[in-house]
């Protein structure tokens, strides 16, 4: 691999990781501490609907940026880039409505379920598949 190829998987990690740790100054996020606490018993907090989308949408593009940079320094295809993206996507736009319905209905479609909707908002778990996707997809067109 390239240094440059090197350098924008090293990027989009780090900048995965920065967002994880920087989640309580750069998002509002008051279910947070609510999820943190592992506490079902716990109040539900106040919050403003329109900064809490907002953030959500913040968070989802900087981990969209940062993944397609880890594809396209692994696999230097802007197709493939393209495809991560947009199936990345798809699955945000899946997940965060169900996530807005679970906090509507104050969790009350279970914790562990809205619990689980929200990493998939929040984190950039497709990545996790993605990655093997493509790798599987490079393997198979040397083969081919």
């Amino acid at each position: 691999m390239k240094i440059l190829n090197w350098f924008l998987v090293i990027l989009g990690i780090g900048g995965l990781i920065g967002i994880r740790v920087l989640e309580d100054t750069l998002f509002y996020d008051p279910f947070l501490t609510y999820f943190h606490e592992a506490n079902k018993n716990i109040e539900f907090p106040e919050f403003e609907w329109g900064r809490l989308i907002i953030g959500y949408l913040f968070r989802f593009i900087l981990n969209l940026l940062f993944s397609c940079l880890i594809v396209q320094g692994l696999f230097e295809n802007r197709q493939w880039t393209l495809q991560g993206a947009i199936l990345m996507s798809i699955v945000f736009v899946i997940t965060f409505p169900v996530y807005l319905y679970c906090i509507h209905d104050k969790f009350g479609i279970g914790y562990l379920f809205s619990f689980y909707m929200r990493r998939f908002v929040i984190q950039p778990l497709i990545i996790l598949l993605v990655v093997p996707i493509f790798y599987y997809r490079k393997q198979m067109n040397k083969q081919g």
